[in-house]
């Protein structure tokens, strides 16, 4: 007798035509883009595409597709959430394949929930296509490991821009969370938080521990720091960092001072622990 390796089906889970596709771009380097994603523009009729999507992966974009740009960022002047959602309901009721281009991937502090609640209550059909996220790719492009068996046995995605009028994140209790756990902290959108960041974390935390803080990752124009907890704010100023960055806290990062010889210096007064660099090309 043989055995069916098929999935069962479920007749009561009929799917439908597939209308939009959430597609994570990733942190900028379209050679980090997923073959999934780029079948998703090929396939698209319509893109809305994210303030964060590098204009190389724009360029991917076929020519037969209307391009809506969709400027999405903490600190700027935004599209209203939901007003792209309601571009999104009505260009998929009208019969248009539409992709939703974001930086990252959707469903790490990219709203991807809403949207797909959003056109899922409007009766239309979603595919979620993830995408390498910028805190993964900016510690990887340091050749640094978000995890490790003797410095970090768990990673923390954090943001450090919370909703108007809510309580911001408990800085102290994650610290002491990270210190006895041995954990990696990755934190979005934290650059305008930073002295609040600061502040916490230095609650829980030796304040040696190290920090990385890296703008644009994974972009030709990617610079980062490398510095103390104790200097974070200092250094972001300093070296007049902006968003989009990625700050990471953790002992993964004690290995980047044996890597300070490989890596151009922009600034020959830098410390041990402090230094400023373009990305390799």
């Amino acid at each position: 007798m043989k055995t069916s390796l098929n999935a069962p089906t479920h007749p009561s889970k009929v799917s439908k035509p597939v209308q939009v596709k959430l597609v994570g771009a990733g942190p900028g380097d379209p050679e980090l883009l997923t073959l999934k994603a780029l079948k998703a523009l090929e396939w698209a009729s319509v893109v809305l595409v994210d303030d964060l999507v590098s204009e190389a992966i724009c360029d991917l974009i076929p020519t037969h597709c209307r391009k809506i740009h969709v400027g999405k960022r903490g600190g700027c002047k935004s599209t209203p959430q939901a007003f792209i959602e309601k571009l999104m309901v009505q260009n998929a009721l009208n019969g248009e394949r539409v992709v939703r281009l974001k930086g990252g991937d959707p469903f790490i502090f990219g709203r991807g929930g809403e949207e797909v609640e959003s056109l899922n209550s409007a009766g239309i059909e979603v595919e979620v296509i993830n995408g390498i996220t910028s805190g993964l790719a900016a510690l990887t492009s340091l050749g640094v490991p978000l995890t490790h068996r003797e410095h970090a046995h768990g990673v923390v995605f954090l943001t450090g821009h919370g909703q108007p009028n809510a309580p911001s994140q408990d800085w102290a209790k994650l610290a002491a969370s990270a210190h006895s756990l041995k954990l990696t902290l990755i934190i979005y959108m934290g650059i305008g938080s930073s002295q609040s960041i600061q502040t916490g974390l230095l609650k829980g935390l030796p304040k040696e521990t190290p920090v990385a803080v890296i703008e644009r990752a994974s972009s030709p124009e990617q610079r980062h720091v490398l510095t103390q907890l104790q200097n974070l704010c200092a250094q972001i100023q300093d070296h007049q960092l902006s968003s989009p960055a990625v700050i990471v806290v953790g002992n993964v990062l004690k290995g980047m001072a044996c890597l300070k010889d490989s890596i151009p210096e922009r600034h020959a007064h830098t410390s041990e622990l402090e230094f400023i660099s373009h990305k390799m090309a």
